[in-house]
């Protein structure tokens, strides 16, 4: 260990040494137009905060009106939930979990200096900057916001002048899509090369956090998935612009609407993937640190993410159960989806072996880990019926499907980000949030969450189904409207108790205790080793050495339960990359 105590005790030599060069440039050049992955990783986890503030606002304004409709138009209440859908999946979960902290941890996890090319990370980010204007525009096309659902699927979003924003409203939102699908291919090029090609001396692949494995595995997932859409996006367009039939149907002239389905679908069900994976990773950083345990089966995770993200290739159908495909292609489907979620229990059965006799350290990070563990494995469960043919020709398009998506994606880009965005900080901004404000977040959230998404399940065995204006046009459904004032109120405390945190977050970058100890966790990760925050360039006159694996906790008693992954050693200066 002393080893180790001598690097820490360098760094901050190392850090200060450096930090000159970088603070020769412009305010603009620093920290608008940066090319340093940490500051381009903070401009991702702002503005994706920002965009998720708006998804939630959105959610409140058509969650009050199906507790007291008539709050709100049916055109205004459609695209609500169309841009609220997107939003969350394609502006926040994206943008934090992959862009975000993907940019900020990965370079410092594997023992970089920056991202391989970072002019185009610079692009990257402005590119999905780009893609949030037009987005925002496109709510106030003439003609309409696009309200034909997250999915774009046609009719809906193909026929001009039958349905309300079916023009220039789709083709803006299409715009707004393909800009965050080309900064996210951007950003996936860098992660992948980064770790492929500039790792430090001695970090083998099968020694990396297993969160830069589950970065690089989302970006390699979305590089294959995405094209097929692009493809689809390219026919759509030229459906709504020179009135080719590729999706439309019309007299004479028959398109056909499923085949979108399948393009959308072959991207979208890896795409659940692209955010899940670092959600996944964040838990498994958490929950080692906290419970001062090594991962149960290292091997065993990597080998089943990577079996995970290719079984995702093959379960799209499952979306489409009702949409009058092949029975026997329907059961093969249902097969694939019951596969695919052998991978993933075998994830949580370690992640949960991981913490089993653990020194638990219940710090607002982990109570936030452990809780999206506990609610991933509902959110697991209540997807099997859905991938089942029989129980789906049921569930289909009612809240169950509400309840089921929501204790996936919000436990994804929600959970998962507040417990990575409560470790990080020390390292991210120098400083420290309060532990007692964050525990009692983490509770809050969790009450809340509850009170909003599980009645949903209730609604669903009801029949209920989702997207409707109000359920008091359907008699059989009014005796349940009792269920959508629970959870619109309990969505309005879930939101406002973010907007609390949020302030929090903001006040702690400014104000919050400094943190002046470099890992104040006593975890092993490389990002450790770095003061905090990091330096331009990160390691300054030193280099990080590998020497062992990312998750050596002491079993035997020792004062010190930890032993750094690897140290510091000083570099000649014509070394330096």
């Amino acid at each position: 260990m002393n080893g180790m105590t001598t690097a820490v005790g360098h760094e901050h030599g190392a850090g200060h040494g450096h930090g000159g060069e970088h603070g020769t440039e412009s305010f603009i050049r620093r920290y608008i137009f940066s090319t340093d992955h940490k500051t381009i990783g903070k401009q991702y986890l702002l503005t994706g905060i920002i965009m998720a503030t708006l998804g939630g606002l959105f959610a409140i304004v058509f969650r009050i009106n199906l507790s007291n409709p008539g709050f709100i138009s049916h055109e205004q209440y459609n695209a609500l939930v169309t841009y609220h859908g997107a939003i969350m999946f394609f502006w926040v979960a994206m943008p934090i979990l992959l862009a975000g902290l993907g940019n900020i941890l990965i370079p410092l996890m594997v023992g970089a200096r920056d991202m391989a090319f970072p002019t185009l990370n610079m692009i990257s980010y402005w590119t999905f900057f780009l893609s949030t204007v037009v987005l925002i525009i496109s709510m106030f096309a003439p003609g309409g916001a696009f309200s034909g659902g997250w999915t774009v699927y046609p009719p809906l979003s193909s026929d001009p002048g039958k349905f309300l924003g079916a023009e220039l409203g789709t083709v803006l939102f299409l715009l707004a899509l393909a800009l965050e699908f080309a900064s996210m291919l951007m950003g996936g090029v860098n992660f992948i090369t980064t770790t492929l090609t500039m790792r430090a001396k001695g970090l083998n692949l099968m020694r990396l956090p297993i969160f830069v494995w589950m970065e690089v595995m989302a970006s390699l997932l979305f590089l294959f998935s995405v094209t097929p859409l692009i493809a689809g996006a390219v026919m759509l367009l030229l459906d709504i612009a020179l009135g080719t039939h590729f999706f439309r149907v019309e007299a004479g002239k028959v398109g056909d609407p499923i085949l979108w389905q399948h393009l959308f679908w072959f991207f979208g069900h890896p795409e659940v993937y692209v955010i899940l994976f670092p959600a996944l990773g964040i838990l498994f950083e958490v929950i080692t640190t906290y419970s001062r345990r090594p991962v149960f089966s290292y091997k065993g995770v990597v080998y089943a993410t990577i079996a995970a993200g290719i079984l995702s290739f093959m379960v799209w159908a499952h979306h489409q159960f009702v949409a009058g495909i092949n029975p026997i292609s329907a059961m093969a489907f249902s097969v694939t989806t019951v596969l695919i979620s052998v991978p993933f229990s075998m994830t949580l059965v370690i992640m949960g072996l991981t913490m089993a006799g653990g020194s638990i350290r219940f710090t607002p990070a982990f109570l936030f880990a452990f809780f999206a563990f506990i609610m991933f494995i509902i959110g697991g469960l209540t997807g099997l019926p859905l991938g089942a043919v029989g129980s789906d020709i049921y569930f289909h398009d009612t809240y169950f499907v509400v309840g089921h998506f929501h204790y996936t994606v919000f436990t994804i880009a929600v959970l998962s980000s507040i417990a990575g965005i409560y470790h990080w900080f020390p390292k991210m901004f120098g400083r420290t949030i309060n532990e007692k404000f964050g525990k009692a977040h983490a509770w809050l959230t969790l009450i809340f969450y509850n009170g909003f998404a599980f009645p949903a399940f209730f609604l669903g065995f009801a029949g209920h189904p989702r997207r409707y204006y109000s359920a008091l046009e359907l008699g059989y459904l009014q005796k349940y409207q009792w269920i959508h004032e629970l959870m619109t109120i309990s969505a309005i405390l879930l939101l406002a108790t973010q907007l609390v945190f949020l302030f929090v977050f903001f006040y702690s970058i400014f104000a919050g205790k400094e943190e002046t100890e470099p890992n104040p966790w006593k975890s092993t990760t490389l990002e450790w080793l770095a003061p905090s925050p990091p330096p331009h360039l990160n390691w300054g006159s030193f280099a990080p050495i590998v020497e062992r694996g990312p998750y050596e906790y002491a079993k035997d008693g020792r004062d010190v339960d930890f032993i750094p992954q690897g140290k510091l050693v000083r570099i000649r200066s014509q070394e330096r990359r």
